[in-house]
């Protein structure tokens, strides 16, 4: 293997935002309040129950009625998780490219093990991730490097060998900090307010179609050469 690609997981190989604002929407109705359209929560699904609270309930996380309202939010979601939660069109066909050239591919998330591992097993991912890190594998989650290093360690890479593909400033932070570099996925949970042009990432994929031709323009060279 030539070199290791590393994926964020929501928002930049699966599209698991449906099944989040489901979530999101069951503690409204818990509060006799109608559904809040998709479109308005989409946008901060890769920040999990804070943002999705915050959007959903325009609760913060200094709420007496917080840390109750969020943990019936992960049960919820935890309950429902792969009703329609889909890989994004395109990544399928990407990850088997990516090996028939060659390489690796694995997983970097910040959402915990017990949520993640049940939808990467229904999007039958596990047996061809050479890495999978959550939020709670390394002693800190992104946008610090640990959970990249962590990665890049159990696959058997050196970080200077690794590309890292997200959709929040923080998974270019987490690349940039691992000595690693970032392509940002365009297409994927940014929200109105972020300005990716700002990201300072290595290359950009506003499209799933576009990934590869991102990755291969930020791949390191061959080890020999």
């Amino acid at each position: 293997m030539t070199a290791l690609i590393l994926f964020d997981f929501d928002g930049t190989l699966a599209d698991t935002a449906p099944d989040l604002a489901a979530a999101a929407n069951k503690q409204r109705l818990r509060r006799g309040l109608e559904p809040m359209p998709y479109e308005l929560l989409r946008p901060v699904a890769s920040q999990g129950a804070r943002g999705l609270l915050r959007v959903a309930l325009g609760m913060m996380p200094d709420h007496p009625e917080f840390e109750d309202t969020r943990a019936r939010f992960l049960e919820d979601y935890a309950a429902s998780s792969t009703v329609d939660t889909r890989l994004f069109p395109g990544i399928p066909e990407l990850l088997d490219d990516i090996r028939a050239k060659g390489h690796a591919w694995g997983i970097v998330t910040n959402k915990v093990t017990h949520l993640t591992l049940p939808i990467v097993e229904f999007l039958g991912l596990m047996d061809g991730a050479a890495a999978l890190v959550c939020g709670d594998t390394a002693p800190r989650s992104k946008p610090y490097p640990d959970p990249l290093l962590h990665a890049a360690r159990q696959a058997g890479f050196e970080a200077a060998r690794c590309v890292y593909v997200g959709d929040d400033l923080r998974d270019v932070q987490a690349a940039h900090a691992a000595g690693m570099p970032a392509v940002a996925a365009g297409y994927g949970y940014l929200g109105g307010d972020h300005d990716i042009t700002l990201w300072e990432a290595d290359a950009r994929a506003d499209t799933p179609d576009a990934l590869w031709t991102a990755i291969e323009s930020v791949l390191p060279a061959p080890a020999g050469r």
